[in-house]
């Protein structure tokens, strides 16, 4: 049975999409079957996943309208080792088209149900607003991960997510868990980002990841290569933390 997470933060630029990719290609390292599904019409965790999403004849946009399946809209990276059902501007024009159609919240869910047997772990890049896309991924989603940057700002829409959730859970989706928090472009020389680190573990204590995402330009750098910093540049530190994060989720998982 595949356990479903979606990548999310009400908070743009937190690297939900760095953290997406690099998380997919370290599980797959680590041999699991992966599927990354891009929910953003911006499609930037299909690109940055080797997959041209201009080249692409079936995406997220076809398997939520309910004209193709998951099987038959999902590629395989062979640089990365994962499968994508990836996203491009189209997908913009399905909130619009989901308005008024039955299940619109559930299309997603019931699209994976079909291809539980074939995957281990699926994650689902969320956009940062609330929007239908994102409720889809939630309502899908056995739980949530969160990137976060350890500032003031982040926890203040950290507040604003474990609101949302709540409100999924209760209304749409009562399997739905804050499934952790992740530490990302962390800098332990600024006293700032460390007592935020402290203030996390103090309020969320097992919520909070052990593992730590380093700030590294290697990262920082795969996006415009196409491919995750885990198969850009493997001994870079913050391609080794995504490694260890994965070996971390792993362990999690089979300890729920």
């Amino acid at each position: 049975m595949a356990k479903i997470f979606c990548i999310a933060n009400q908070k743009g630029g937190v690297g939900k999409t760095t953290t997406t990719v690099n998380l997919a290609a370290g599980l797959a390292k680590v041999g699991q079957r992966v599927l990354m599904i891009d929910l953003d019409p911006q499609g930037n965790a299909t690109m940055g996943s080797g997959v041209d999403k201009r080249k692409l004849e079936l995406t997220v946009y076809d398997v939520l309208l309910e004209s193709a399946s998951v099987k038959e809209a999902a590629v395989f990276s062979e640089k990365c080792g994962y499968h994508v059902l990836g996203a491009n501007r189209e997908l913009a024009g399905a909130e619009v088209e989901l308005v008024d159609v039955e299940r619109r919240e559930r299309r997603l869910k019931f699209a994976l149900a079909e291809v539980d047997a074939d995957y281990d772990f699926v994650l689902i890049d969320c956009p940062p607003s609330l929007s239908m896309l994102t409720l889809n991924g939630l309502c899908a989603a056995h739980g949530v991960i969160v990137p976060m940057q350890c500032e003031y700002f982040a926890l203040e829409g950290l507040t604003d997510l474990v609101n949302t959730i709540k409100q999924v859970h209760a209304n749409l989706n009562k399997d739905l868990l804050i499934i952790g928090l992740l530490r990302v472009m962390f800098d332990p020389r600024i006293t700032l980002q460390q007592q935020v680190s402290d203030q996390l573990k103090a309020h969320f204590s097992d919520k909070v990841f052990d593992t730590v995402i380093p700030r590294n330009v290697r990262l920082a750098e795969a996006p415009s290569y196409g491919l995750p910093g885990v198969v850009f540049d493997p001994a870079a530190k913050g391609s080794q933390a995504f490694v260890d994060f994965a070996k971390e989720m792993v362990e999690r998982i089979r300890k729920m």
